[in-house]
């Protein structure tokens, strides 16, 4: 191979680079939503501020989410956002009673968990060995953090901010030593973001790094089923500390393992669709996908 040819390869966009480039268009138009969603944009509004034609932004939405722009501009609606807290005490309700605060299918992801100990949590990660990648993912660039007891820690990151998640992410665990290896972390990412994959014979197994209250936050979030949201109130009531709401705020906003332990399902009082670490924006993704996902099943 000639070295214009090797250039011309080289400079051939991956699958990788699709997978970014979509979730770019996507934020892009998603930002323009949330924005504009009381006065209903058009299609071709929508397009334009994503740099898309409206039959590319048509086709895009379809293929990433499973919904027409119309359908997601609802889907992110505070009406919708209302409908989600529907009836929300009692799903936590039926996931306690089904024993669901165990190891076991906790929610659509099929996820087994365990939380370190307190000691564990104080040393800051001493003794533990941390490896970390990135991959792509319907939400930017996700930062996986791994270690041989299950997946710890899960961050995104728009483009070039990669490195600054990974940072974040690493900080809650300042002691322990973190390799590089993307092939180690790369099943991870794909246990994750393939819904086929989500299986109750093969459950993800994730480790939980935190205080006891903050486990116990997101032991709950985990409880929320697709489709799904509760307030930070519901939380604090099932976790016995009816008082703790902006605690519990707190907890929810440390969250390490982002998506997996649904923390984007937790709304503030009314549905109003409050602030998510990695941005409002994903937070809105997020819920838009997953209600694609769940008109597709």
């Amino acid at each position: 191979m000639n070295l214009a040819a090797a250039d011309q390869r080289l400079a051939k966009p991956g699958p990788r680079d699709a997978a970014l480039a979509d979730y770019d268009s996507v934020r892009r138009a998603i930002a323009f939503i949330s924005q504009k969603w009381k006065a209903q944009p058009t299609v071709e509004a929508i397009a334009d501020a994503s740099g898309l034609t409206p039959d590319e932004l048509h086709h895009l939405f379809r293929r990433w989410a499973g919904l027409t722009p119309k359908a997601f501009m609802q889907a992110l609606t505070l009406d919708h956002a209302k409908n989600l807290l529907r009836d929300s005490a009692s799903v936590l309700d039926a996931a306690l009673e089904s024993g669901l605060s165990g190891p076991g299918r906790l929610h659509d992801l099929f996820v087994t968990h365990e939380a370190m100990s307190p000691g564990e949590w104080k040393s800051g990660g001493a003794g533990l060995t941390l490896r970390y990648g990135f991959h792509p993912s319907p939400f930017g660039a996700a930062v996986v953090i791994a270690s041989e007891r299950g997946l710890a820690g899960l961050a995104f990151a728009d483009p070039g901010e990669e490195q600054a998640a990974f940072v974040d992410l690493q900080q809650r665990w300042p002691r322990a030593t973190c390799i590089a290896d993307q092939e180690f972390t790369a099943p991870f990412a794909q246990r994750v973001f393939d819904p086929v994959q989500w299986r109750s014979e093969q459950p993800l197994r994730v480790v939980l790094i935190g205080t006891d209250f903050e486990v116990r936050v997101w032991e709950t979030l985990l409880k929320i089923p697709l489709g799904r949201a509760v307030c930070y109130s519901d939380i604090a009531n099932k976790i016995a500390a009816p008082k703790a709401s902006r605690a519990v705020g707190a907890a929810v906003g440390k969250n390490p393992i982002s998506f997996v332990v649904p923390c984007h399902r937790a709304l503030g009082k009314g549905g109003a669709l409050t602030g998510y670490h990695w941005g409002l924006t994903r937070k809105q993704a997020m819920i838009g996908w997953e209600a694609g996902r769940l008109g597709a099943g």
